[in-house]
């Protein structure tokens, strides 16, 4: 005996669960020119955790004459998962709010991203001059 497969909406909703349900669901459609901008911070964003991503990899596999530089990408890495999985959620409730013409939710996205980047830069500049010693 077979089993007919899910309806995709079963599927989507599985899907989804994680992630919030769709913000292009909800509202009216609103000017393209607000969603294309959403659309092009939420890649900015991207944009910025691949970058910290290449960086805390470059950092674990060439740098090898600090000790500690294993933290020092780690914790750019760390920053660069925190950036991508904010992302999808700013550009969600961004659109959202867009749609439904209401305040944009503040985000505490830049203030993590402010904190953890001088955070890493002074460790990056403990360890050089640890190093030079």
């Amino acid at each position: 005996m077979t089993t007919a497969p899910d309806p995709p909406s079963r599927k989507r909703d599985a899907f989804t669960r994680g992630l919030g349900a769709d913000p292009r669901e909800v509202g009216s459609e609103p000017d393209y020119r607000f969603t294309l901008a959403n659309e092009r911070t939420f890649l900015a964003w991207i944009r910025t955790a691949l970058a910290l991503a290449a960086g805390g990899l470059g950092v674990v596999s060439l740098i090898d004459q600090f000790y500690g530089e294993e933290w020092l990408g780690l914790g750019l890495l760390a920053l660069s998962f925190i950036t991508a999985a904010s992302a999808y959620r700013r550009w969600s409730t961004n659109e959202r709010s867009i749609r439904l013409e209401e305040p944009l939710p503040p985000s505490r996205l830049p203030l993590i991203l402010a904190i953890g980047a001088s955070a890493v830069a002074v460790g990056a500049a403990m360890l050089f001059v640890v190093g030079e010693l």
